[in-house]
């Protein structure tokens, strides 16, 4: 054949304008931020490593066990309702079965009795309302509709007219208030602290941190954290301070530390009141 014929034909073929692109599929809307830090131990049950404040000595590290009211029960223990012997939170844990456990709050110097308000369904630890400690851990609800667990602030009215709808009332220290605002006055002194806290979900967070920190400053790293922190109560400090949790092979305990103390503590100190998380039926 004669090329000549072709050669226009070829030409147009390679000056020819590229097709359109193609346009590209729209982007996949953003999916909603994920909480790292945190391994699922079981349904319902997870447990977070965080870094706390910084520059502080020992391990600065704060520990989280995030507990589903749905599928566990929270219960309060007392030594005074029995034989009037405190344990170490790991042993008031495995007593009762429990995932998880921590301090039920401060006691006074009879090392029984709990500095504010301390009562369940079956037994009155301390039946008085204090007026200088303004939130209160409420669970085991009376009535269906109410939400498992609640923290109440007294300093947003939450305790008047005082609640009478759940079965376990504990009183203690604010941490984190109603509007999300920490209100834990800035001062100079450090310890091991634990804190109970509710997330956006209404779950329930037991939270350790073993090395001293100032709590001001402790309550300012845990708002920043990927928690979700809505409330929280301070509820034991120093070496007092204590969270245990245990699923399937995995166990953690937790212990405080006495101020200025930066290695490791082997013992567990006995204390008269807890609070444990014990799978439903």
């Amino acid at each position: 054949m004669d090329g000549g014929i072709f050669a226009p034909a070829l030409l147009a073929l390679c000056f020819a304008a590229p097709p359109a692109p193609v346009a590209p599929p729209p982007p996949a809307p953003p999916r909603p931020p994920v909480a790292s830090g945190f391994t699922a131990l079981e349904p319902g049950l997870d447990l977070g490593l965080f870094p706390g404040p910084a520059s502080a000595p020992g391990d600065g590290q704060v520990w989280v066990a995030r507990i589903d009211p749905a599928r566990f029960e929270l219960r309060l223990l007392n030594a005074s309702a029995g034989d009037a012997r405190p344990h170490t939170v790991r042993e008031w844990a495995l007593a009762a079965g429990a995932v998880a456990g921590i301090n039920a709050g401060m006691f006074q110097t009879d090392g029984l009795t709990s500095l504010g308000l301390m009562r369940s369904r079956a037994h009155q630890n301390n039946p008085r309302l204090s007026g200088r400690l303004k939130a209160v851990l409420a669970f085991d609800p009376l009535r269906p509709g109410l939400p498992r667990v609640q923290i109440l602030d007294g300093a947003c009215g939450e305790l008047d007219p005082f609640p009478t709808a759940y079965g376990t009332l504990i009183q203690s220290i604010r941490m984190v208030s109603c509007d999300r605002k920490n209100v834990w006055a800035p001062e100079a002194r450090r310890f091991s602290a634990a804190a109970i806290g509710l997330d956006g979900a209404g779950r329930a967070l037991f939270i350790h941190a073993r090395s001293p920190y100032k709590v001001h400053d402790l309550i300012d790293a845990l708002l920043a954290l990927p928690l979700d922190l809505r409330r929280a109560l301070y509820v034991e400090g120093g070496p007092e301070a204590q969270l245990y949790v245990h699923s399937g092979e995995r166990e953690v305990e937790r212990l405080g530390a006495i101020e200025g103390q930066t290695e490791e503590r082997g013992l567990a100190w006995e204390v008269p009141n807890v609070v444990v998380a014990v799978r439903r039926p």
